[in-house]
């Protein structure tokens, strides 16, 4: 049996053929949509779509190729769908797929387009932990008083997250550069955008993006907010090339944003303020707060490894360990809380970081301080990607960090005119990497609440 491989489609009609009893395959081709219909088994189909224009389908069946029953109108409501048949009858049955520009007559409903359970997830009270209710970490919520999470905001936010319309050609979407298996970051080294062109700087992780004191985001801090972030990579010319204006009204045309915006905002009205409280609330509703490392704190890490506590120690500076790890990822949260560092990643500056947002001399190789939490599931790993594993990052803190005028104190030498060498045995550095991979918060890559919510027909 031979299946169809995927086709870039130029005409406006076409049909898709496979007899599922016969091994003959016939195909044509449509317009803006990949397509593959692809016999699983004696008496199975596989159907799946690609179509960023979110378009209307029509799947048929016969026994003789000339007379054909519809068995169904499939709408692709986020560039993807997936359908598999089967036929039980044990006859030679022939199935067809193809678009008709008369036929899109399905709209974009709540109800079918999204999957959704019957009562809204909690997202305005996530059970948080008394150490994360207390300061220094209630100090460092970032959460303005005029967008506070509620369930519904943040469930606008999360559809809006992962829908690929937020880009010019509905091809990427936030989600697309921030996977949550992968603590919504991107394996990649550099994002890809719309038009396939490549960034700069890797995708940061945004677990617990709530809790940042100094409240500015991106690498170089240039976003005084986090709902000024949510907008930035949508016009970015690379990221997703969109206008707020074009986005407005394409996303008013679908009636299931109509919807949601009138759960989340009292009315249908689809605005660029909006769609970035929705995000701020979403991006803030990704809380990691169960890691063995949290549970270690509630009964004196008796939970660790001997290994594991023997690294907990070297992140902590203890038992004589030259390791100054907690200097910069502070709390329990592990992020910087008060100013900004230069980690001595290089010199001359290939990417001077904030400095290039300010001018500043003093802050030129400075960058954001991200959270350590889940950074097992984050690689690769600094501004730029560099590092593969956390060995590499583990090493080049014990012997790479380059001196510069603006290395951060805790990275400095006695004196301060050289870089701080940890000298850290090779069971040292094993057992500090095997502690920060205790911050990793299983649940989270599989929590259904902030998973993708389209309905991909699967």
């Amino acid at each position: 049996m031979k299946a169809i491989n995927p086709l870039n489609v130029a005409r406006s009609l076409a049909t898709f053929m496979l007899a599922l009893n016969h091994s003959t395959v016939s195909a044509g081709v449509t317009t803006n949509a990949q397509l593959n219909l692809a016999k699983t088994s004696g008496s199975t189909l596989s159907l799946n779509i690609s179509n960023a224009a979110n378009q209307v389908w029509v799947m048929q069946s016969s026994s003789n190729l000339t007379s054909w029953t519809t068995v169904e109108s499939l709408k692709v409501f986020n560039g993807l769908y997936h359908r598999s048949y089967t036929n039980s009858a044990g006859n030679s049955v022939f199935y067809r797929a193809y678009f008709d520009g008369a036929g899109q007559n399905i709209a974009s409903l709540t109800t079918n387009a999204l999957q959704l359970p019957a009562t809204n997830y909690n997202y305005a009270a996530p059970v948080l932990p008394t150490n994360f209710l207390v300061n220094p970490i209630l100090a460092e919520d970032n959460t303005p008083a005029n967008n506070t999470n509620t369930d519904a905001g943040a469930m606008l936010g999360r559809a809006l997250f992962y829908d690929r319309r937020l880009s010019t050609n509905q091809t990427i979407a936030c989600a697309s550069c921030h996977q949550q298996a992968h603590g919504f970051s991107d394996p990649r080294q550099f994002s890809v955008g719309f038009d396939g062109s490549v960034g700069t700087r890797n995708s940061m992780g945004l677990s617990n993006a709530r809790w940042y004191q100094r409240k500015h985001f991106f690498w170089d801090e240039r976003a005084n907010t986090l709902e000024d972030q949510t907008l930035m990579p949508i016009q970015n010319p690379i990221e997703m090339g969109m206008t707020l204006g074009a986005l407005t009204n394409r996303l008013a045309a679908e009636p299931f944003y109509t919807n949601l915006f009138a759960q989340a905002f009292g009315s249908t009205d689809v605005t660029t303020n909006r769609i970035s409280r929705a995000l701020a609330q979403f991006v803030r509703s990704i809380v990691t707060t169960q890691s063995k490392y949290d549970l270690g704190l509630t009964n004196n890490f008796a939970n660790f490894t001997a290994q594991e506590n023997t690294g907990r120690q070297i992140f902590f500076g203890q038992n004589g360990s030259r390791a100054t790890c907690a200097l910069c990822h502070l709390t329990d949260n592990f992020v910087q809380t008060g100013g900004i560092d230069n980690n001595g990643l290089e010199f001359p500056y290939v990417d001077t970081g904030i400095g290039g947002i300010t001018g500043n001399a003093g802050d030129m190789g400075k960058f954001k301080v991200p959270s350590l939490r889940n950074i097992e599931l984050t690689a690769p790993y600094m501004h730029d990607g560099r590092f593969t594993n956390l060995e590499q990052v583990v090493e080049f803190y014990n012997s790479g960090v380059v001196f510069n005028a603006n290395l951060t104190p805790p990275l400095r030498a006695a004196g301060g005119n050289s870089a701080l060498r940890l000298n850290l045995t090779a069971d040292q550095k094993t057992a500090l990497v095997a502690f920060l991979k205790t911050l990793t918060d299983t649940n989270l890559a599989n929590d259904v609440k902030l998973s993708d919510p389209f309905n991909y027909g699967n």
